[in-house]
């Protein structure tokens, strides 16, 4: 059977979704449901109201079985949650049946954070002064400074940029407000003096590339990656990297996980607990400090002297 009768709710769902997540986020959610639209074609349904549990259940095992990752499944099944969230909006689904689908487990695979004085020497690393030059250490600034994703630096407008604070819309199209630190105001503003000189026309976009368009994600992890080889930083260097480091600094000097969870636009904390590596250690020694019935006595045993 044709999944002709399946395409116009999905091509429906990705054109609004190309409204708020990133370009990399749509391509992928396509991808997803055009797997889904196939293997519901091979089981002869061709309404998205038969779309049940178990089907989703047949379908995600099949694709471990094909040998899919952990996290490509993860990825999978959230690309159809939020479809089939989308078809209970608009009427053609009772009911979500991916809520009812648990997603499998994945293996940690998170970034490395950079030592701090190691990224503070490559941060610090002089330049020739040139409008690239000055936009790249604005890049690596903003990024350092306010822990964004890439998506959200990249769809940045000069609008989007106030004096201590910038403005970005995260995932799901969430927008938050985060600051803006001293040294990266200070690549902003050597930046946009010479915007101009790159900029064409009336575009809006905070960064932009040499033909004076939009810089987008694969400029940005590519110049990341030549600063790192250039700078003399012996690892690699990508955007995930700099807003990891970001926020394990940020933790390691505060202690507050609130105030992170909130500058990287969590919605839940348990994502930013894995996210930044919170160690048992550290978790125990804050308990022993802080709760009143674990505190050490004298002899540091724990027991009456």
């Amino acid at each position: 059977m044709s999944t002709a009768t399946l395409a116009p709710e999905v091509e429906a769902f990705l054109a609004g979704l190309a409204r708020t997540a990133s370009p990399a986020t749509a391509d992928a959610y396509r991808r997803d449901l055009a797997a889904l639209t196939t293997f519901l074609a091979a089981e002869a349904i061709d309404d998205w109201a038969r779309l049940d549990a178990a089907l989703l259940r047949r379908f995600l095992g099949g694709e471990r079985l094909r040998g899919l990752a952990p996290r490509s499944l993860a990825r999978r099944r959230a690309a159809i949650s939020r479809f089939a969230a989308y078809l209970v909006e608009t009427g053609q689904l009772a009911h979500n049946p991916a809520a009812l689908v648990k997603a499998p487990r994945q293996p940690s695979h998170l970034p490395r954070p950079l030592d701090v004085d190691q990224l503070a020497r490559f941060l610090d690393t002089p330049h020739d002064g040139s409008p690239l030059a000055r936009r790249d250490q604005a890049v690596l600034e903003l990024f350092y400074s306010s822990g964004l994703r890439l998506a959200e630096l990249a769809a940045l407008d000069l609008g989007d940029l106030q004096p201590q604070r910038v403005r970005v819309l995260g995932k799901g199209g969430k927008p938050r407000q985060v600051p803006v630190g001293r040294r990266a105001r200070q690549a902003l503003d050597a930046w946009l003096t010479v915007r101009g000189q790159l900029a064409a026309g009336d575009t809006q976009a905070l960064f932009v590339g040499v033909r004076g368009g939009r810089l987008g994600h694969r400029g940005i992890q590519r110049r990341l990656a030549e600063l790192a080889k250039v700078r003399g930083l012996a690892e690699h260097l990508h955007p995930h990297r700099l807003r990891h480091s970001f926020a394990s600094h940020l933790l390691e000097s505060s202690q507050d996980l609130r105030a992170v969870q909130e500058l990287l636009g969590h919605a839940d904390l348990a994502t930013t607990q894995v996210y930044t590596r919170l160690d048992w250690q550290h978790l125990a020694a804050s308990y022993d400090a802080a709760h009143p019935r674990a505190r050490r006595r004298g002899n540091g045993s724990g027991e009456p002297s």
